[in-house]
């Protein structure tokens, strides 16, 4: 312990100032690089907090609830395509006139059954009946001139074989005075000369015939091929005599087939061109169903694939019957024919729901059919993170696909969770926030 003496002094006595009680009391605080130590801690650690908590350049934060999330399983996978059909006739035969013309009886009414060959209405056109009076006329005039060509060539056959027989009959008549001449000259009882003259004649009257025989068988080929034309051409007229004649008789409309007849509204009195439609026959009882099909099953509907149909709650199967490849607005059409009885009492233009099997059922992983895929393609998908607070997007190949499922082919896993609904407004993203 220290003791300190104080000493006292005999002085008046005077104020003290504070000036020597004050103290100075060194204040010792951080250091300048502790300082800036702490300060780029700071600094990091909120550019990692800003990082982990800012979001992504190429990800967006959207509501749960806004959209589907579905599992991938494993199941069994029926390839068979939904479709809306509509029935039409089997066979439609279209009604046209053949020729213009006024109306002047109408025998039928629309939606009446019609047999084959039935007169529906007729119709009166003076320019074509003045032009079958002019052809008739003309054909007779021509088939007159033939026939009297064919007489002018059968009456000159006819002379060229009276030559030829005359002819011959000389020839006969000079070998006879000949043969009987000549033993008679050798004997000395008629003159050389008069022998002479007989063999003469005999030689010239031969070569006259054959002259003939040889004229004759050419006049004769001439005039056969003649003949062939001339009964061609007539062949030809009478044959534009009766298209004349069918063109006139296309006035009285007749049924092409039998069926039922529709869209036919002609009126008496109404004046019809050339080609103009009338009215249609459809099939009686035999009807098909025309379907639409996404262009994206073209290369998977064949013909004579089965489908069913259902209709009153009955099941009845049809088969595609004809495919019509042209694409328009994304689809083409498809015919399908019953198979065995077809559903009583259809109708023209019913709609019908048909389900077209593409192949068999198998197992395959699954997900559900969803608008994605038109977005997608079938490319990628956006796979839900374990703990649902986000999804990325993944590249995946997916396959066969109906109205309730996708084929999976790669790219997923069972249990993994991925969203089905649609991606307008993020498909081009790469992360999704989901905000629950």
């Amino acid at each position: 312990m220290s003791v300190v003496t104080m000493q006292t002094i005999d002085k008046p006595a005077s104020p003290q100032s504070g000036s020597g009680m004050d103290r100075v009391v060194v204040r010792r605080g951080l250091s300048r690089n502790l300082k800036i130590a702490i300060g780029a801690i700071v600094v990091i650690a909120a550019a990692i907090a800003f990082y982990l908590l800012a979001p992504a350049a190429n990800s967006q934060t959207i509501a749960a609830d806004r959209i589907t999330v579905s599992t991938v399983q494993k199941g069994r996978f029926d390839d068979f395509l939904p479709l809306r059909a509509r029935v039409t006739p089997l066979l439609t035969v279209y009604l046209d006139a053949v020729e213009g013309g006024r109306v002047e009886k109408v025998l039928v009414e629309d939606g009446a059954m019609v047999q084959q060959g039935q007169l529906l209405a007729i119709l009166s056109n003076s320019d074509l009946q003045l032009n079958l009076l002019a052809r008739q006329s003309d054909v007779s005039r021509e088939v007159n001139s033939m026939r009297s060509q064919e007489l002018a060539l059968a009456q000159t056959q006819i002379q060229d074989e009276r030559a030829v027989i005359e002819a011959q009959l000389a020839v006969d008549k000079a070998r006879r005075q000949y043969e009987l001449q000549k033993p008679l000259m050798e004997k000395g009882f008629i003159p050389a000369r008069t022998f002479q003259d007989s063999r003469d004649e005999y030689l010239s009257n031969q070569r006259r015939a054959d002259a003939l025989r040889r004229g004759r068988e050419i006049n004769q080929r001439l005039q056969g091929s003649q003949l062939a034309q001339l009964r061609a051409s007539n062949a030809s007229l009478s044959g534009s005599l009766d298209i004349a004649r069918a063109t006139l008789d296309a006035l009285n409309l007749r049924a092409p087939v039998t069926g039922q007849l529709t869209a036919f509204s002609i009126q008496v009195g109404q004046s019809l061109s050339r080609g103009e439609r009338l009215g249609q026959i459809d099939s009686a009882g035999r009807n098909k169903i025309v379907a639409s099909v996404d262009e994206f099953y073209l290369g998977r509907v064949e013909a004579g694939q089965t489908a069913t149909v259902e209709v009153g709650g009955k099941t009845f199967r049809a088969k595609v019957a004809k495919i019509y490849p042209q694409v328009r607005n994304g689809a083409f059409e498809v015919d399908l024919h019953f198979l065995g009885g077809e559903p009583p009492a259809l109708q023209r233009g019913q709609t019908l729901q048909v389900r077209l099997t593409l192949g068999d059922p198998a197992p395959a992983l699954l997900i559900p059919n969803g608008a994605f895929y038109n977005e997608t393609g079938g490319s990628w998908v956006f796979v839900v993170a374990p703990d649902g607070g986000s999804a990325v997007k993944r590249n995946v190949r997916l396959g066969r696909r109906n109205a309730d499922h996708i084929e999976v082919l790669e790219g997923l896993d069972p249990g993994e969770r991925v969203i089905t609904s649609p991606y307008t407004g993020f498909a081009d993203r790469d992360r999704l926030d989901l905000d629950s």
